[in-house]
């Protein structure tokens, strides 16, 4: 090959990636390499669509958005449209990112609420329970009847 095309595997090990992905890319129009004969011949437009598409996905973005953005690439004689776009797909993206930390942060309060609940739990449990040696109970407090057993609650 020339410097001005690419192998498949030669743009696989370049990006780190499959040859497998790549022919992924294809699948869903994120790259049309030419041919020769049975072979993929990829071109410096291709490099770089995939080099996007791989920028893309690790800032995740769907197949979807990447192609259009790649779209509009192709077609814009400026940056400009290209760049609206993409301010666009960044932002959308950063205030799902920002909705996802919010619902992490509010399921780690909720976890920890858990956790310190089962503990208070654990430790009832365990200042009832007799002493190994008395045959009397941990607690400060006269013996009582035995307590049914209680189902956990965790509110």
């Amino acid at each position: 090959m020339t410097a001005e095309t690419y192998t498949i595997t030669e743009l696989a090990q370049e990006f780190g990636i499959t040859t497998r992905t790549i022919r992924f890319y294809e699948d869903h129009g994120l790259l049309r390499p030419g041919r020769e004969g049975r072979n993929r011949v990829y071109d410096k437009r291709d490099r770089v669509r995939l080099k996007l598409t791989l920028r893309g996905k690790r800032l995740g973005l769907s197949l979807t958005e990447i192609r259009e953005l790649l779209d509009i690439y192709d077609a814009a004689h400026d940056e400009g449209a290209q760049l609206s776009q993409f301010l666009v797909a960044l932002r959308l993206r950063r205030e799902a990112l920002e909705q996802q930390r919010e619902d992490i942060d509010a399921t780690i309060d909720e976890i920890q609420a858990f956790e310190a609940q089962c503990r208070q739990l654990l430790e009832r449990q365990e200042a009832r329970k007799p002493s190994a040696r008395s045959g009397r109970t941990r607690a400060t407090t006269a013996p009582r009847a035995p307590a049914k057993p209680r189902k956990l609650t965790l509110t």
